[in-house]
């Protein structure tokens, strides 16, 4: 089944246009003023070459206005990024909504209720049963295994999810080889190293730090994406109170200056090179310390980032992981709560939409199935009332007349597929027939649909040679990224 784009038919701005323009002011303050510690010899000698004021000794970094408008000016406001073939290909635009499944949990729920540390084969599983989901349209890997060695870890990532799915996968690095070594085994798939530049079927993400620094690592990966031709999700993480100012329009101005160093960097690499303005920001619990997820603030600081994204002629990633520890009634609200207001600020990809919880700790089975229901949901309120002279229906209504039905009107027969929303595993039943059908929550439901889905879902996108390619260049790529982690080491 092809992607179909969805944009919302009506929206919401938590930011009014002279707040947004406040913000920029302060985002070019901070810019030509402050700068941004940039952690790589080579990006300092790309910035400097395009105008930027550089302190190589001090690794900062400091944009004047108009090197920002010129690298802006040349970041694209719509792209595609490719499916393993052509029907999952998703259209990027600033109006359409796309999600993006879990990521990175540490942990994982079984279908039997146990918490164990992640497994390679929990990553399989969990990514075979959300390209089951219609809801989901971007795959990422939604646990790291725990089982396998943690140097290059991003290889073995790559070769597991993409035998599970033919989405465009958002990818992971560890440094400019990583981003080579992917390019290498997205080339078995596409047939050659050609291919993946005009139609990659990946994309990464590479996460900046607040306040305000670009590590080495992640820089590199940011120059190697702009060469290769790789889509990359420039993403900073802050946290309001800690690394952040506590008021939300302050960490808007650090969040915006981070990313556009990023994007700069990028257009100064590559013109025209694929950027998304990224962000998986929460605020601090004050009482615990924690960093909280589901709070209402962490949701209102990702639909005012849309804005400011949008501002720039970004496309915005925004959503993050739930604070609740099991899929329970606040992982319900938290969730629905997150992507039905990310959805409606047009948030272009709801990030972490799908299983995570605990804080993106953990994941479970049974809440990818959950958050499925959720995102549908979500989806047809933003989709908005159809009205038009056939669904206005005053020609039906004068057939039918005082008193009538509509039951069995013709009508209804030839619309109620398309007004109305079905779910796959909400209660619609009333008391006794819920009973009579074996009395299951919400949970249960969903652990027997994920049951239903990995029994039956059993995906070959990959030739044999294909899937033993792929496995002998992640385990190769592995052992060389240990070699060298460990000759790093005093």
């Amino acid at each position: 089944m092809a992607m179909k784009p969805f944009a919302p038919a009506f929206g919401i701005s938590v930011l009014t246009d002279d707040q947004v323009r406040q913000i920029h002011q302060g985002v070019l303050a901070v810019l030509d003023e402050v700068g941004v510690s940039v952690q790589c010899a080579e990006a300092l000698e790309i910035m400097a070459a395009h105008g930027c004021r550089v302190d190589h000794a001090g690794r900062n970094v400091r944009i004047p206005e108009a090197v920002l408008k010129k690298c802006l000016a040349t970041a694209p406001s719509e792209f595609t990024l490719h499916g393993r073939t052509a029907d999952q290909d998703v259209r990027v635009t600033l109006d359409n909504v796309w999600t993006i499944g879990g990521s990175s949990a540490l942990s994982v729920c079984d279908l039997d209720g146990n918490r164990h540390p992640a497994t390679l084969q929990d990553l399989a599983d969990l990514t075979r049963l959300q390209d089951a989901l219609e809801n989901l349209h971007i795959m990422h890997a939604i646990a790291i295994p725990q089982d396998i060695p943690q140097e290059g870890f991003d290889r073995i990532l790559f070769s597991t999810v993409m035998k599970n799915t033919n989405r465009n996968y958002y990818s992971q690095g560890m440094g400019a080889q990583s981003i080579k070594d992917q390019v290498e085994m997205a080339a078995v798939i596409l047939g050659s190293t050609e291919q993946v530049r005009k139609t990659p079927n990946f994309s990464i993400v590479t996460c900046l730090i607040s306040p305000l620094v670009q590590p080495e690592i992640r820089v590199e990966e940011i120059i190697e994406c702009a060469r290769y031709g790789i889509p990359v999700y420039i993403e900073v993480d802050s946290q309001p109170g800690g690394t952040t100012p506590v008021t939300l329009a302050g960490s808007l101005v650090e969040e915006c200056a981070n990313v556009l160093c990023g994007v700069c960097l990028a257009q100064m690499v590559r013109p025209g090179h694929p950027c998304i303005f990224s962000i998986a920001s929460g605020v601090i619990d004050m009482g615990s310390g924690n960093y909280s997820a589901g709070a209402p603030d962490t949701t209102l600081l990702h639909a005012a980032t849309a804005r400011m994204a949008h501002f720039y002629k970004l496309p915005f990633q925004g959503g993050t992981g739930i604070d609740a520890t099991i899929p329970d009634a606040q992982a319900g609200y938290e969730r629905g709560l997150q992507v039905l207001t990310n959805i409606l600020a047009t948030t272009n990809f709801v990030h972490l939409s799908i299983g995570m919880l605990d804080q993106m700790m953990l994941t479970s089975f049974d809440s990818c199935v959950v958050d499925n229901e959720i995102l549908g949901a979500a989806y047809h309120i933003a989709r908005g009332i159809e009205v038009n002279t056939e669904t206005l229906a005053v020609d039906v209504i004068k057939s039918v007349g005082p008193g009538g039905e509509y039951l069995s009107h013709e009508h209804t027969l030839e619309h109620f597929r398309a007004e109305r929303w079905f779910p796959r595993i909400t209660n619609h039943d009333q008391w006794n027939v819920w009973q009579s059908k074996g009395g299951l929550d919400m949970r249960q439901r969903a652990v027997r649909r994920a049951r239903e889905i990995l029994d039956t879902h059993r995906p070959q996108y990959l030739t044999a040679a294909q899937a033993a390619e792929l496995d002998r260049l992640a385990r190769r790529f592995q052992e060389q990224a240990i070699k060298a982690r460990r000759s790093e080491r005093p």
